[in-house]
């Protein structure tokens, strides 16, 4: 158990994981959401709910906040009952939110101009693995904030690596969803050449994943597309946020992508034909539909569940010679 009272804003598909992780391991904490389904869920845990994000951080050592969009971490952090207007010295903002590395460093000089400090610590892995404890965890900011959150980080995530100043946790991260994208993106062109090859797509399945086009993705995002589900936690309007972050940090260092405004191009179109909150998966739907297939297989889960016991949470240190 950590001494640390701990704020916690922003229940959704990660959140509300990494949250009831806490309450697991018997943190005390006081949450807030829009969705109060949500916030009672973690009261009958034993959390305790803030009427206003003020409230919250001012019962709280530690605010984190998870959020959909950098725009709402502003509303949250600066309006007039917010997390600013009750952060006194000594207290840590947490940001998980996956957001732009410039809002973060904005928000980070308000919250360092009070005494307080600031870290952004993205997630990596999955809803299946946040609600283990087993995801990975980025963290940017000073190394003296950080080694007093590493416990608290240590309890939400499996592996925590220093990535360095504020905001390149959040750089690190727009470029690892870039990835994520990249492949699921690839994937539904490989699987759909394979059903319209006449494969068999279990056996198709195996071959990727013993094989060097195998991948994190391929292990998971693939398994939901061919059960049908598509459901993997994520949504069209949430790749095309993340990997527009990505796109506006290579124009911002003047970097001519190729591949990155083809993606985005790719999921804004899906998003425009099935919904921006349709499932990030069910991007090969646009295949599907362009060949006359179904890209299914029998045997595969509608979810992903992560069958592994909680590690206990470790720093990774980068190889020498990478500062």
């Amino acid at each position: 158990m950590i001494d640390l009272r701990i704020g916690f804003i922003g229940l959704g598909n990660v959140g509300s994981q990494l949250a009831g992780n806490l309450r697991r391991h018997a943190v005390q904490l006081t949450v807030r959401d829009l969705d109060p389904a949500r916030v009672q869920a973690l009261v009958d845990a034993g959390a305790r709910a803030a009427r206003s994000a003020r409230e919250l951080a001012e019962a709280s050592d530690v605010v984190i906040t998870c959020l959909p969009s950098p725009a709402a971490s502003a509303e949250v952090m600066e309006a007039a009952d917010g997390v600013l207007s009750a952060l006194d010295p000594g207290k840590i903002w947490l940001e998980m939110s996956t957001t732009d590395h410039a809002e973060v460093r904005r928000l980070g000089a308000l919250v360092e101009a009070r005494g307080a400090s600031a870290l952004d610590c993205p997630v990596s892995g999955g809803c299946h693995r946040a609600a283990t404890g087993n995801i990975s965890i980025f963290a940017g900011g000073s190394r003296a904030a950080f080694e007093r959150v590493l416990p608290l980080l240590a309890i939400l995530g499996q592996r925590i690596l220093h990535t360095g100043a504020l905001g390149s946790a959040s750089q690190l991260k727009v470029l690892t969803n870039y990835l994520c994208t990249v492949h699921l993106a690839a994937l539904a062109e490989a699987l759909t050449v394979a059903a319209v090859a006449g494969l068999d797509l279990n056996t198709a399945y195996e071959a990727i994943h013993i094989s060097s086009g195998n991948s994190f993705v391929h292990e998971t995002e693939s398994q939901v597309i061919l059960n049908g589900s598509r459901d993997i936690n994520f949504t069209m309007d949430l790749v095309i946020k993340d990997v527009g972050l990505f796109d506006e940090l290579a124009r911002a260092h003047h970097v001519p992508l190729e591949l990155s405004p083809l993606v985005l191009a790719i999921f804004t179109d899906g998003a425009r034909r099935y919904g921006a909150r349709e499932h990030s998966p069910n991007i090969i739907r646009r295949l599907e539909e362009a060949c006359g297939v179904r890209v299914l297989a029998e045997g595969f889960p509608a979810q992903i569940s992560d069958s592994e016991p909680k590690v206990a949470g470790y720093e990774v240190r980068p190889r020498a010679g990478s500062h």
